[in-house]
């Protein structure tokens, strides 16, 4: 057990040599950090957690010996020494002199003010300067150990394994922080990517892609004070430090992503491939971060079961965790190359929900051809037109001008965009081929998704988007049945680019079933 006297003794400002005026303590579930002045003493705590064993006086010596070496390697100046914290005849602690009861690590305090975390709060960090960070980061991996058990723990029995603990520790949380369909959609999607990626993961270990790495690389252990200094490695665990860089880049990636800074993510990792010269991480990115988000998603989750915190604090668990999942779907969920979603189907058969749950998970904007049309004519979007079939605003000419914009407006954003999704009936099977054939001459994936559904609950849809709710389509029961006469079968798409989507089940249920039926790693 840690020593009964320590805590008290250590919060004193005379405990210390150099006399600080005052000392924070801070607790972490593994530490008892007392920051003192300019110095900081950090404190193992005698606990057993699986993945880290603190109990007896030996093991906590050698490991704050292991976080002294191993975060030297990044902090040179940060990281001092390793104290004996001792006992004298009268039972008093002190620092270097008596029996050692204790131990700790002691650093130099970082500015908090120049910590990235804050800084980017701030608005202070111009995406531009994740540069230099990457460089570190790169130059870090690439003199980095490597080989041997290095390569044994590293590898994709090691990848397995973390990610099999990962969904076993966070089953009991279905249906509290993660729903069913997307455990089930994340466990699946990872099952499949280490079976088809196995041959790009073997092989990276004998290219001494894995390292000896931080296994820790987040913003809050980052400061941009003088030079970078990333600190508060892992050091009481190999295997969550032994891996991949592909895996360590991903998780500043992650962490930048969730706190809301794509763009700083998206320069890191463009600035880490450019300086490592190692361009599969970008294959491997998607992975890697749908693990650390899951990884975290499951951290907080436990807080869920923490006697010792109230209930709003316990909500608040919930909805953070959450976030991480929702986070590790997108990643899972994003196509593997740039894609055209076309959203075809009579009215009333769910095309536009369909769209709206899809466009979220694959990071697509949605262009419904219902608006473009109002727009093109200059009417209120909100305003509806009653027309008779393929009359007045839904003439053929109208129409194939309405289609021709909204295709060359997804086309537009394909150039810069992962994904766009064109909501249209998609009736004319020459306005189909048209769409299909320009969204490859862009370099795009195209996907025709066609919304079925039985034609009592179209019938109940339609009836109840006249009475109200803010539809812009202009879609009626009488319509529905001249439309599903002209509608042209689609024949001309390649097999595995024309997918059927049975809208009568759930939103969600649908687009993550969409998502399986996707090429790609995924």
């Amino acid at each position: 057990m840690t020593h009964p006297k320590l805590v008290e003794a250590m919060s004193r400002p005379e405990f210390y040599p150099h006399r600080p005026p005052a000392v924070e303590l801070v607790q972490t579930h593994i530490s008892f950090v007392f920051i003192a002045g300019d110095l900081v003493y950090k404190v193992k705590k005698a606990v057993d957690f699986g993945f880290l064993d603190f109990t007896t006086l030996a093991k906590r010596k050698f490991f704050c010996e292991e976080e002294l070496r191993l975060n030297r390697r990044l902090a040179p100046d940060t990281y001092l020494e390793v104290a004996a914290i001792g006992e004298d005849e009268k039972g008093s602690l002190r620092l270097g002199a008596g029996k050692v009861v204790e131990v700790a690590v002691v650093m130099r305090k970082l500015p908090l003010e120049r910590m990235l975390k804050k800084l980017l709060a701030e608005g202070r960090v111009a995406p531009a300067a994740m540069d230099a960070v990457a460089r570190k980061v790169a130059d870090f991996h690439a003199g980095a150990e490597t080989g041997g058990r290095i390569d044994e723990i590293g590898g994709i029995e090691t990848i397995r394994y973390n990610h099999d603990e990962n969904f076993a520790q966070t089953e009991k949380y279905i249906g509290i922080t993660i729903p069913r369909e997307r455990y089930d959609f994340l466990r699946a999607w990872v099952n499949r990517f280490l079976e088809r990626e196995r041959a790009l993961l073997e092989r990276r270990v004998r290219e001494h892609r894995i390292r000896d790495c931080h296994g820790d690389l987040h913003a809050e252990h980052i400061c941009l004070a003088d030079g970078i200094v990333i600190f508060d490695c892992i050091e009481f665990n190999q295997r969550f430090r032994y891996g991949d860089v592909a895996a360590e880049a991903a998780f500043l990636a992650m962490d930048l992503d969730y706190n809301g800074y794509p763009d700083h993510a998206r320069a890191f990792v463009e600035a880490y491939v450019r300086h490592s010269g190692d361009g599969e991480v970008l294959r491997l990115l998607d992975f890697y971060r749908c693990y650390y988000a899951m990884v975290r998603g499951k951290v907080i989750s436990f807080r869920v079961d923490d006697p010792h915190i109230g209930s709003a604090d316990r909500d608040a668990a919930v909805r953070t965790a959450a976030r991480y999942f929702d986070l590790a779907l997108s990643y899972a969920a994003r196509p593997a190359n740039k894609t055209l979603f076309l959203v075809a189907g009579l009215m009333g058969t769910g095309k536009s929900v369909l769209a709206r749950a899809l466009a979220p998970l694959v990071g697509a904007e949605i262009i419904q051809t219902d608006a473009v049309r109002k727009e093109l004519l200059r009417i209120p979007v909100s305003e509806h037109r009653y027309e008779g079939f393929g009359q007045g605003i839904y003439s053929a000419d109208i129409s194939r001008q309405t289609y021709a914009k909204a295709l060359e407006m997804a086309l537009g954003k394909l150039r810069t965009a992962g994904a766009v999704i064109i909501d249209a009936s998609y009736k004319d099977r020459e306005e189909r081929s048209r769409a299909f054939e320009a969204g490859r001459r862009a370099g795009a994936d195209v996907v025709v998704l066609e919304c079925v559904c039985p034609e009592d609950i179209i019938e109940k849809r339609l009836q109840s988007r006249q009475s109200g709710g803010g539809d812009v389509s202009d879609g009626r029961w009488e319509i529905f049945q001249a439309q599903k006469g002209s509608f042209e079968t689609i024949e001309e798409i390649p097999e595995g680019s024309h997918l059927v989507v049975d809208t009568s089940l759930a939103p969600e249920e649908n687009a993550l079933e969409v998502l399986r039926k996707l090429p790609g790693p995924g």
